[in-house]
């Protein structure tokens, strides 16, 4: 009994401080987040049918709920929505893509998570050599412009 009630004092110190922690920490990551995604859509085309897609790609990323962008050389991208339901989608740890024919599309493919097949709604090229370039102008910004301490 009195491990029981230990163990749930202990319990009662700690959540508190966890639900601070998260609280905190959330804050700048789901900016950092939004400002991700806002900055792929900015630079995504119009919808395509679809793409090359020769079974292997470099890279991939979710940028939301229902959006991930796929790397399939280091300056292609393409920002792929799926529809509802896809669940798991933000926490994956891989994902697969099939195929038809060498292509990758709208209108046939999937997005495979676990064991959910996500349909694709909808496929746009991204800019990424733009994009990429403006991220550097702005890095080289940041770091050129004068600090203020306060003095």
């Amino acid at each position: 009994m009195l491990k029981r009630l230990a163990s749930m004092r202990a319990a009662w110190l700690v959540l508190p401080a966890l639900a601070v922690l998260a609280a905190c920490s959330s804050i700048p990551l789901r900016e950092r987040e939004t400002a991700r995604r806002d900055l792929f859509h900015k630079y995504a085309g119009p919808p395509i049918d679809g793409f090359t897609y020769l079974g292997r790609y470099d890279g991939w990323a979710s940028i939301g709920r229902y959006e991930l962008v796929v790397w399939t050389t280091i300056n292609d991208a393409y920002l792929i929505t799926v529809s509802p339901p896809c669940e798991d989608l933000q926490f994956a740890n891989r994902i697969g893509l099939t195929q038809t024919a060498h292509q990758v599309t709208q209108r046939f493919d999937f997005v495979k998570v676990g064991h959910w097949k996500c349909m694709i709604k909808t496929i746009q090229p991204v800019n990424y050599l733009a994009m990429k370039k403006e991220m550097r102008q702005k890095s080289a910004d940041a770091r050129a412009a004068p600090r203020d301490d306060g003095d």
